[in-house]
């Protein structure tokens, strides 16, 4: 082993474990809570009746109800809180690939709203816009793959699950004993994205997928300002992507309009590489989550960006955007109007 590479792996290694650390600490400090609630839920007899509530919605895209749990799950922490709920509850329901194709599509597009949406407002989107954006194109893409796969036959077959979670014990102790089995192999699969991300960004891809994204998003009539911050939204995730569009919406570099795109596009696209990976764990299908997935938020865009253009500002400004302050203007305006 020459000194390059002792060098390469004395920086790499504890960098990779110092990030899943932070990943996997942020991460049960989010499930955690939401595994205790639900098994609340589940002691009280409360699940069947969310399933109800929730029953139209799944029937729309072809699931059964026990999946708008995972998906409310997802709504309100994220796509790894989901996954714990999923594989709790999949092993009962006999999911084909079409349906955890659906499923996952879904939470691909909606997920930890209470963060993102509020980043997307902050960006210059007004909430309930980008709230419905979201909701929306979820159960409008889940609806669509649902319909061609069952038009065409196609993934139809069981899903193989990587993980499952026993059944027969039903005590608490088995309960805590599964959850924590399902906690690690969180940490499993965390470490294994993060480690293939570094691959990819060592050999070089994520600067591929930029050039190829960059006349895409002309295009899609995203302004050159706003391109680059696009891709590194749709490549490493909305947080960062939009972070840094909220930095440059406030600086006034960008204008609205192309803020609200970019943000459009972000909300149904982003952390494309990270993301996709971890539904696949799932065994989702790559036809769904991927491609479909890109196309739906490609096109939709497309349109979004032209029909705003038949728009009035005042419609625009009182329904989907508004005019974005840095915090230290607002906060100086505030200081004079006190003085």
């Amino acid at each position: 082993m020459n000194n390059h590479t002792r060098l390469f792996i004395k920086q790499t290694i504890p960098g990779l474990a110092k990030e899943t650390y932070e990943v996997c600490l942020l991460l049960f400090k989010l499930t955690i809570p939401v595994l205790i609630a639900v098994k609340i839920l589940e002691e009280l007899g409360a699940i069947p009746y969310i399933s109800r509530a929730l029953e139209p919605l799944m029937q729309l895209v072809g699931l059964p109800d026990t999946m708008g749990l995972v998906w409310t799950t997802t709504l309100l922490t994220n796509i790894y809180g989901g996954m714990l709920i999923f594989f709790q509850l999949a092993p009962q329901e006999n999911l084909t690939v079409a349906q955890v194709t659906v499923l996952s599509s879904m939470l691909l597009i909606a997920h930890s709203l209470p963060i993102e949406v509020r980043i997307a407002q902050k960006a210059g989107v007004r909430f309930a816009a980008a709230l419905l954006i979201r909701l929306i194109s979820a159960l409008v893409l889940g609806a669509l793959l649902h319909h061609s796969y069952s038009w065409g036959g196609w993934l139809q077959q069981p899903v193989e699950l990587l993980w499952t979670a026993p059944v027969t014990d039903t005590s608490l102790t088995a309960w805590v004993i599964t959850q924590l089995q399902g906690l690690a192999m969180i940490v499993v699969i965390v470490t294994a994205l993060l480690s293939l991300l570094r691959f990819l960004r060592w050999v070089h891809i994520e600067r591929l997928m930029i050039w190829l994204l960059r006349p895409v998003l002309r295009l899609l009539g995203i302004g050159q300002q706003a391109a680059s911050l696009t891709i590194i939204g749709i490549t490493l995730g909305l947080s960062f992507g939009g972070g840094l569009l909220i930095r440059e919406a406030q600086s006034g570099h960008i204008s609205p309009k192309d803020c609200f795109s970019a943000l459009c596009l972000l909300s149904l696209c982003h952390s494309i590489i990270e993301d996709t990976l971890l539904v696949l764990t799932m065994g989702a299908d790559l036809s769904g989550i991927l491609w479909a997935r890109l196309a739906f938020s490609l096109v939709f865009v497309a349109v979004m960006t032209r029909l705003l253009n038949y728009t009035s500002d005042k419609f625009q400004y009182r329904f989907l955007m508004h005019k974005v302050t840095s915090d230290q203007s607002t906060s100086t305006r505030g200081q004079s109007s006190a003085n």
